[in-house]
């Protein structure tokens, strides 16, 4: 079982990265910067790719690898990871023990825990995925790509609308019939280097951005969305619950209405 790692970063210089977060395994690096190049360069006996594009959207970049990869398992990573020693062992073993799933969800080890933590092995559904971000993902590549499902590239970091491609791509697995499930094995550490946008700042931008996101989720249901996010992130976005739901709901545009 071949695992390659799909790195998203920004103005890398040199191939520091690659040490830097203990990658032991073939790799994909996403590097969005002022240059357009592709290197390519061996990591002891592994092989490591090197996209260097002169554009911008963390959608873009994780397809521009995703389109490139050859792994029958792919990791998911951001460039604040360093990943456990043991991490490619880890992964195998869980797809090994559970080989109906197409997508596996890990921990993330964090100094000060902000991220939902597995502590059991479950399956993944339409109630609980929007909690996992895309660095925790791992993904079956074949059945990735039998179906069709890439980034949404209108949202995430670098985009017109600050988060919520990892929303849309396990909800695009679900609505494709992919099996994805939880672990309670942690396969990386968070460096906590950089800020994290989508964790600390809920401003206006913040929910007008998650209205956008579910109303691209279910045209349906998106303001019951609205109004469940409201009520269950009440102390985090430390407003009242109609004045959330209110910023979500009163100022998303229509254009999703067309698509």
């Amino acid at each position: 079982m071949k695992i390659q790692v799909l790195v998203s970063t920004i103005n890398q210089t040199d191939h520091s990265l690659v040490k830097k977060m203990n990658i032991t395994t073939d790799a994909i690096i996403g590097n969005q910067c002022n240059h357009n190049s592709i290197e390519e360069f061996k990591n002891g006996h592994n092989k490591v790719l090197y996209l260097n594009f002169n554009e911008k959207g963390v959608g873009l970049n994780r397809n521009n690898s995703l389109m490139r990869a050859n792994g029958d398992i792919c990791l998911f990573a951001d460039d604040d990871m360093t990943f456990v020693d043991d991490y490619k062992t880890i992964v195998t073993n869980c797809f090994e023990k559970l080989p109906k799933a197409d997508v596996i969800i890990f921990n993330l080890i964090e100094k000060e825990p902000k991220r939902y933590i597995n502590k059991r092995v479950k399956r993944i559904n339409r109630f609980n995925y929007l909690r996992y971000g895309t660095a925790r993902i791992t993904i079956k590549l074949d059945s990735i790509r039998a179906n069709g499902i890439y980034f949404n590239q209108c949202f995430g970091g670098g985009t017109s609308h600050c988060h919520g491609e990892d929303n849309l791509f396990l909800n695009d697995c679900l609505k494709k019939g992919l099996k994805i499930y939880a672990v309670p094995y942690a396969i990386a550490t968070l460096t906590e280097n950089r800020k994290s946008t989508w964790l600390n700042d809920y401003n206006e931008k913040y929910l007008q951005d998650q209205g956008i996101l579910y109303k691209t989720i279910s045209k349906r249901y998106w303001k019951l969305l609205c109004l469940q996010d409201a009520i269950r992130k009440r102390k985090r976005y430390n407003i009242s619950i109609i004045n959330a739901y209110n910023r979500m709901t009163h100022n998303t545009y229509d254009k999703n209405e067309k698509n």
